[in-house]
């Protein structure tokens, strides 16, 4: 009867307690020595891999012979107090019913495309594992997209299937006539819609029975859209390879989850770092992962859920961490916090430290991008240097290259290299789908050239300077906006800021601050706090970087993560030349 109860959270919800208190400590199982998904070293390539089979249906195996908790393996909750616990077990179930939705019901077969436009929703999780386990080539995407970014990516994919919410439902309604490829249209709603399968409904009478394919390493498994500051965004196709990076021992070392672990990462859907931090890191160790439905990023909602719920692992960009500490004025002490991880933008030392002193817990960076996933970090137990992204993550060797690929000297500025010759690393993308000029173009002697700009130090810690795209050109100098922006951090004025280039008829460009200003500062006459800022700058930095131009504004924009756009306000100062 309690299985039952938990598959009927499908289509029924059931509800929860209501009220923010500290959570109990039920969630405690023992910790798995010698883990089956362990069985693979570093630089293996095994032919066939498939995260379905290979760990999900694993921990299910673990569970059925007693050797795992009780703890479930996704734990989903909304600000309404409802809440979905599944078993390993109950994915396997759940997920093999998806396989067979999109398989039987909706006709797609292997290598076919389905676009998944989805919020925080529990059947984002079992729509991904059903396409791994029939090879249907997922790709995942923001809510927050307009008709034209579907129309886009429906027609550059050729996909022959959406799945999305009765929100964005007329949305694709309206240029579906403009999809020839686009076969089945899935709605994951409590209302029906005319043209739509209804998923809640499909899965509900789907048989359980399905036979996982077995899927090469190297198939294609997932893309992604990458945006650059020009053109359309990019395919970036993955393998299997991409879920099989997070089985291996140096990736395991990373976040060195246990089976009593409970890993919150509070990424959007759309992005990778949702099917990574989100599904593959959680699952692959046997660990709980947690997700609050969070249809706006909300601080409040994000310190109350840390606090309520046995939360050990926290992974969000730094401007929740930054956000929670505006928020509190004394410590603060999450009952069951043990260690943080920050990544998607520089992250300041100052905030750091801040962070620690507040609250107890270690914040470390990682570094990755749509075409590597996690490449670089702070281990746990690691020495954390404030203002460093850590080391590369075998099977990737990172270098500072020059834009010939040649490897520069230590602490010298260059791009982040991860080399791909004589044999391109577990994990990193296969292509730009459908653009061999684009991929040629990231190809740099022995190394892919990501763009962005660092040094690394004599242990190997690499420093972030900006992105290649984002260094500004002023007067011969080269400027990191990071740099800019970490100085302007230690003035009290200055909440949040976005340093960006601006165009300059003398200088080409010069140095333009966006500032949010602390509550204190928001009376104080404007022209006089921007002398002061940039006096300050001056003072902590070379002078040469400070801001000529300040703007003060209410907020940044950012994406639904808390990510700041510097390259929508960069468009906003060069489309005024």
């Amino acid at each position: 009867m309690q299985r039952l109860m938990r598959l009927q959270v499908l289509w029924g919800i059931r509800k929860s307690y209501h009220g923010f208190h500290p959570a109990p400590w039920y969630l405690c199982c023992r910790s798995l020595s010698g883990a089956g998904t362990l069985r693979w070293k570093d630089y293996d390539r095994p032919k066939e891999f498939n995260f379905a089979s290979d760990v999900l249906d694993y921990w299910t195996q673990m569970e059925q012979e007693g050797k795992r908790g009780p703890n479930p393996a996704l734990w989903w909750v909304n600000n309404q107090g409802d809440e979905v616990k599944w078993s390993f077990r109950e994915m396997t179930d759940l997920s093999r019913r998806a396989a067979n939705v999109l398989t039987q019901t909706c006709g797609l077969q292997q290598g076919d495309r389905l676009a998944l436009i989805l919020p925080r929703v529990p059947e984002w999780w079992l729509v991904v594992i059903g396409c791994i386990r029939a090879g249907i080539i997922f790709m995942p995407g923001t809510t927050q997209m307009k008709a034209k970014d579907i129309l886009y990516r429906l027609q550059v994919s050729k996909a022959q299937g959406i799945m999305t919410t009765d929100t964005l439902a007329p949305e694709v309604d309206s240029l579906v006539s403009e999809c020839p490829a686009l076969k089945t249209k899935l709605l994951v709603s409590d209302h029906s819609r005319h043209g739509w399968l209804d998923f809640r409904s499909l899965i509900k009478s789907a048989s359980p029975d399905h036979t996982c394919i077995k899927s090469k390493t190297l198939d294609p498994m997932a893309i992604f859209f990458t945006s650059g500051t020009t053109g359309l965004p990019k395919m970036t196709k993955h393998s299997h390879g991409l879920a099989l990076r997070s089985s291996l021992p140096s990736c395991r070392k990373f976040l060195q989850l246990k089976t009593s672990d409970v890993l919150w990462c509070i990424s959007d859907p759309g992005w990778i770092l949702a099917v990574l931090g989100c599904l593959f890191e959680p699952w692959t160790s046997g660990s709980t992962l947690f997700i609050h439905h969070l249809p706006q990023f909300d601080p409040k909602v994000i310190q109350q859920t840390l606090f309520k719920y046995p939360i050990t692992l926290c992974l969000a960009v730094p401007a929740v961490y930054r956000m929670i500490l505006q928020q509190i004025s004394t410590s603060l002490r999450f009952p069951a916090l043990e260690h943080c991880i920050t990544g998607g933008e520089a992250l300041l030392p100052e905030e750091q430290e801040e962070w620690r002193r507040r609250t107890g817990v270690l914040l470390s960076e990682i570094y990755g991008q749509s075409e590597t996933g996690i490449s670089c970090g702070t281990l746990r137990g690691m020495k954390i240097k404030p203002g460093s992204m850590g080391t590369s993550i075998p099977p990737f060797d990172i270098q500072i290259i020059d834009e010939k690929g040649n490897i520069l000297p230590l602490n010298t500025e260059g791009n982040i290299g991860i080399r791909i010759k004589p044999t391109k690393p577990m994990g990193l993308f296969m292509c730009y789908e459908d653009n061999p000029v684009k991929t040629a173009e990231v190809e740099c002697g022995d190394f892919y050239n990501t763009g962005d700009r660092a040094t690394m130090d004599e242990e190997g810690y690499i420093w972030f300077l900006g992105r290649n795209d984002d260094i500004i050109s002023s007067s011969g100098y080269r400027i990191g906006p990071t740099e800019v922006e970490n100085a302007l951090a230690e003035h009290p004025a200055v909440a949040e800021s976005a340093v960006v280039g601006s165009p300059d008829p003398i200088r080409k460009e010069v140095v333009k601050a966006f500032i949010v200003l602390t509550p204190e500062f928001l009376s104080r006459d404007q022209d006089q706090l921007t002398q002061e800022l940039q006096q300050h700058v001056k003072s902590v930095t070379a002078p040469y970087k400070y801001p000529r131009k300040v703007e003060f504004v209410s907020e940044l924009p950012k994406t639904i993560t808390g990510k700041i756009k510097r390259s929508e306000l960069r468009k906003k100062e060069f489309g005024q030349m």
